[in-house]
């Protein structure tokens, strides 16, 4: 069985400290044999604002000419979604907000047209996990940034609990992250954590 890992590279800056931390992620599950990986940097596509009137709930799709539709398609196929974002203004950057919004789409499917996300047999099988660099060390820093992405995976009918976050703080220039103590072992470990769990749930090996 093939595991189909889905990541999100949202900072308009690319190969930032962002990127950096989910590329390691990446790299440690693409060691493990039967894992699939499609990254996404989302400056290579188009995701408009979300424009806020509601047809969706009538069509079960946006009337948007971009690609949208390809990438609801790839976050339903995945076993596992993953998106990295860096902090701009005490939240996540504007890019990354721009998908979170479009998901108006699943909930209208959900709440509105009463239709399934992700098939139902695979509800309670699918894992995400959320990345994020900031340059301040507040304890605050990354507060803004958990709301909108529960609600990104909860729509994504990714249960909360099977949400893992690795935030880091104190990287502000390109490639400050390069120096920091324990983000790439970090990042490595959850990755191997991740696809061990994805094996357990698809049952392949025993809990």
């Amino acid at each position: 069985m093939t595991l189909k890992v889905l990541a999100f590279a949202t900072s308009p800056r690319r190969h930032g400290n962002s990127e950096t931390l989910l590329d390691w992620l990446l790299a440690s599950m693409a060691e493990e044999e039967g894992v699939e990986i499609e990254k996404i940097a989302l400056t290579d596509i188009t995701i408009n604002p979300c424009k806020g009137c509601n047809a969706c709930e009538k069509l079960n799709r946006c009337i948007q000419e971009d690609d949208l539709p390809r990438v609801l398609e790839s976050i339903i196929e995945a076993d596992c979604i993953i998106l990295a974002s860096p902090i701009f203004c005490m939240g996540i950057c504007a890019q990354a907000k721009a998908l979170v919004d479009r998901m108006q789409v699943f909930r209208s499917r959900k709440y509105v047209l009463k239709l399934p996300v992700a098939p139902p047999e695979r509800k309670g099988k699918r894992l995400g996990a959320f990345l994020s660099t900031a340059g301040q060390k507040w304890d605050i820093v990354f507060d803004a940034a958990i709301p909108p992405m529960k609600c990104f995976y909860h729509l994504s009918d990714v249960r909360d609990r099977d949400v893992y976050y690795l935030l880091v703080d104190g990287v502000d220039e390109k490639g400050a992250i390069l120096d920091h103590p324990t983000a790439e072992p970090d990042a490595r470990r959850l990755g191997k954590e991740i696809i061990s769990r994805l094996k357990v749930l698809a049952g392949e090996v025993s809990g």
